[in-house]
C-alpha cells in the first residue's frame, strides 16, 4: 500500500490504542443515562486515500449522507448503527508519483456503507442535577466492524470494513444533540475506486495491505427517546 496509508494506519492505531486504555480506566465511573435510544441524521463529505491518492484525503470531496441509531448504555458509552452513501473520485495524473509506462487513471464510485460501533464519551454527557457532574458537550472516540458496497465501472465490489473515529458531542437540549464527527475505514478490497486501479506500482502485496481507505467529516442531529426508569414498581 501507498505510504501515506500506511502512515495513516500507524496514527489512528496509536490513538485508538490510548482510547481503549482511557476507556478501560474510566468505564466504571459512568452513570445511567437519562435515555436509552437515539436516532439521527448527518450530512457532510467524503474522501479517498488510495493508488488515486496517497496525500490529501480530501482532495477530491464527494457528498456523504448517513442515518444512524445509538443505544446509550450510559453517559460514557454507547453502541451505534449507521447507514451511508457517498461518493469517492481521483486522479493519477495529479500524484507526484509517476507510475509504470507513464499511464493515468480516474475513477468515480458510489460506496453504500453499514456498520456497528462502539462510541466512548471522555466526559460524563448529559444534563441532570449539579451533583452528577454531567457535561453538556463531550469529544468521543469510536472503533467498529461493517461492511460496504462501492459500485464502480458498472460492476459493484463488497467488503468488510473496519472504521475509526473520533468526534464532539453537544446537547442542544435534554433529547436534542448535535454532533462533528471524522471517520476514517478501512476496506479489505482494492477495488472501491477501480478495478483497473490495483497494483498500479506492479508491487504484490499482502492483501490486507493493498486495499483502500475512505473518510467522511460529518455534522448531524440527534432526538433522544425511550426514557429509563429511575424509580420503577413492580408487582409480583
Amino acid at each position: 500500500m501507498l505510504s501515506g496509508s500506511n502512515n495513516i494506519a500507524i496514527v489512528l492505531r496509536r490513538f485508538l490504542l490510548a482510547s481503549i486504555v482511557l476507556c478501560c480506566v474510566m468505564i466504571s465511573k459512568a452513570q445511567t443515562a437519562t435515555y436509552k435510544f437515539d436516532i439521527g441524521a448527518q450530512l457532510g463529505m467524503s474522501g479517498y486515500i488510495g493508488e488515486a491518492n496517497s496525500t490529501n484525503i480530501f482532495k477530491h470531496p464527494g457528498f456523504d449522507g448517513e442515518l444512524s441509531f445509538r443505544y446509550i448504555g450510559n453517559t460514557r458509552w454507547a453502541i451505534r448503527g449507521v447507514l451511508s452513501t457517498f461518493g469517492l473520485s481521483g486522479n493519477t495524473s495529479e500524484m507526484e508519483n509517476v507510475l509504470p509506462g507513464g499511464v493515468s487513471y480516474s475513477f468515480s464510485s458510489q460506496v453504500f456503507d453499514l456498520g456497528a460501533r462502539g462510541e466512548f464519551n471522555f466526559l460524563p454527557y448529559g444534563i441532570g442535577e449539579t451533583y452528577k457532574r454531567l457535561r453538556r458537550w463531550t469529544p468521543y472516540v469510536a472503533l467498529g466492524v461493517g461492511v460496504a458496497m462501492a459500485r464502480t465501472a458498472g460492476k459493484n465490489y463488497a467488503a468488510p470494513t473496519i472504521p475509526m473515529g473520533f468526534g464532539f458531542k453537544f446537547k442542544v437540549a435534554e433529547r436534542w444533540n448535535l454532533g462533528l464527527e471524522f471517520t476514517m475505514t478501512k476496506a479489505f478490497n482494492d477495488h472501491f475506486d477501480s478495478p483497473d486501479l490495483a497494483d498500479l506500482n506492479q508491487i504484490k502485496v499482502e492483501f490486507y495491505k493493498n486495499t483502500d481507505w475512505y473518510s467522511r467529516l460529518t455534522i448531524g442531529v440527534s432526538y433522544e427517546f425511550g426514557r429509563r426508569c429511575e424509580t420503577c414498581h413492580y408487582v409480583d
